[in-house]
């Protein structure tokens, strides 16, 4: 069976955002239908393993929108991994991403749009005021330091989660099958030919955001390990100081025991050095042994997600 080429899909990471969904529907109609026509544009709506009912509302969303398709994952995998299921369903010319909150405005879906249709791989939304709580716009910005520093992301460049990118990227960006997914990393790896809009940053429709603390730890953790050997290199340069470092404090205790035979030496400074050293040491160990402990669960074939089900015009392609 050929399919029919659409033009836009819209790639929807779904957690704990049931009674917003069916709002999403009705923006997503109402802002894509008019320029593409049902049969011109889906909607792939991943449903991330969520605490309410969001994957009975996606079935049931399904029925009734022709242009939209869900997955279901067996398992809760993280936005960035059911990210890639939805790109791994998308068939769109040109894909775009964007969270389930109505955070993120479907009539902007236009903006990014022309972006790429103008001649960018990739464009992003830059919100000139986040409507998020303060450490998460905090850790927001630590996150875009980071990825300057370890990803050599251009300057200026805010990575958010609602973006466009064209058919051949996304591509690029699927050829990575490891289980520790940084979706901006991967975009990163494959063009700098990345376009930038301002668009306005909306208050969350309902429900409390599912991003912990906890979790942006972790994905500051898979951006450093997984698309950088800069954490390798520190421990190393660390290492390589404290060595010299030591041997100069040697040279200037033997300098000292010749100069003055008298002197004790302390056991203060001795626990010190100890404990220095010691930390020095768990560092190393710890950076290495999180580069080894992902290469081993990528070697043991650990999936980015596992799919359940898969409803609407997805199962249609399979032939139901």
């Amino acid at each position: 069976m050929v399919e029919t080429p659409i033009a836009l899909s819209v790639v929807i990471p779904v957690y704990g955002s049931a009674r917003i969904l069916p709002e999403l529907a009705r923006r997503l109609e109402a802002a894509l239908a008019p320029r593409y026509g049902l049969d011109g544009f889906e909607a792939v709506l991943v449903h991330d393993s969520g605490p309410d009912d969001a994957w009975q509302v996606i079935e049931s969303l399904a029925a009734q929108h022709p242009w939209l398709g869900g997955v279901d994952l067996r398992m809760n995998a993280g936005q960035h991994n059911a990210v890639m299921a939805g790109l791994a369903h998308a068939r769109g010319a040109i894909v775009v991403t964007m969270d389930d909150d109505l955070q993120h405005s479907p009539d902007d879906i236009a903006t990014l749009v022309a972006k790429i249709e103008g001649g960018a791989d990739v464009c992003y939304a830059n919100f000139a005021r986040r409507e998020h709580a303060a450490w998460k716009v905090l850790g927001s910005r630590f996150n875009d330091w980071v990825a300057q520093r370890l990803l050599k992301k251009p300057k200026g460049l805010y990575l958010s989660p609602f973006r466009a990118m064209r058919s051949e990227i996304r591509d690029e960006v699927l050829r990575y099958d490891g289980p520790f997914v940084y979706v901006d990393g991967l975009i990163l790896q494959a063009t700098r030919n990345i376009a930038t809009v301002e668009v306005e940053h909306h208050a969350r429709g309902d429900g409390r955001s599912g991003y912990s603390f906890t979790k942006l730890v972790s994905l500051w953790s898979q951006m450093a390990t997984s698309f950088s050997v800069v954490p390798l290199r520190f421990v190393s340069l660390v290492g390589a100081l404290s060595s010299v470092f030591g041997f100069l404090m040697a040279g200037v205790v033997v300098v000292s025991k010749l100069l003055h035979p008298e002197w004790t030496v302390g056991w203060a400074s001795l626990i010190v050095t100890v404990l220095i050293l010691g930390g020095i040491q768990l560092l190393s160990l710890g950076a290495i042994g999180e580069y080894v402990g992902r290469v081993l669960l990528t070697l043991n074939g650990k999936p980015q997600y596992v799919v359940r089900k898969t409803v609407g015009r997805l199962s249609a392609r399979k032939g139901g």
